[in-house]
């Protein structure tokens, strides 16, 4: 629940256990679905008893909301870490942006019924819709830090970088899980790609 704090093991051997319930947790929901998953499947799966899962965690949910942190991270920080060593200017962002798009195509790795029921919890779960809140607001923050530090510096930077992600978001969802046959991924890619630029180049 929202309320409650999972619990932060000291010991090495105590800290694997957690992550290995974490990792085994969120890949059983994602492979059954949240709703027909429970603790003991989670603790097999872990290859520890549900007491253990219950020492840290309050329930399935924690473990969920865990994982979730873990994969987007494992999303983000990949897809744009070669960022930190290139300076982006307007001759080479075209290129950058195309390779930022790739690597988050390439780092999801949900399953398509996995994202569907994760998406619809957003609805209906008020922790998983905040977690996405949150992490909206996170990722845009990084972003902004790291396009001042390549010297943009619009007034409005955190509201056009806010619709970058959305824009990468989208194709990033349509080519991953929707993949309709009738769109050019190549034109569309180019198509968002042009859009980024313009909104990192139009003046204020």
């Amino acid at each position: 629940m929202a309320d409650n704090i999972v619990r932060e093991p000291i010991q090495k051997r105590s800290i694997e256990k957690k992550e290995k319930i974490i990792k085994y947790g969120f890949d059983l929901i994602c492979e059954k679905g949240y709703y027909n998953t429970n603790t003991a499947e989670i603790a097999k799966a872990a290859e520890v008893s549900t007491g253990i899962v219950y020492s840290y965690f309050n329930d399935k949910h924690d473990i969920l909301l865990e994982g979730l942190k873990r994969y987007s991270n494992s999303i983000f920080y990949p897809s744009i870490d070669f960022i930190n060593d290139i300076s982006i200017n307007e001759s080479n962002m075209s290129e950058i942006i195309k390779k930022v798009i790739s690597e988050f195509i390439k780092n999801h790795k949900l399953s398509q019924s996995a994202h569907e029921e994760i998406t619809a919890m957003t609805h209906t779960d008020k922790d998983v819709a905040k977690f996405f809140h949150d992490n909206e607001i996170e990722t845009t923050n990084v972003i902004v830090k790291l396009l001042q530090k390549n010297g943009f510096n619009f007034t409005d930077l955190f509201e056009r970088v806010h619709i970058i992600i959305g824009l990468i978001d989208n194709i990033c969802h349509e080519v991953v899980y929707h993949k309709h046959n009738s769109i050019n991924y190549d034109t569309m890619t180019n198509i968002v790609v042009d859009e980024i630029v313009h909104i990192l180049t139009k003046k204020d």
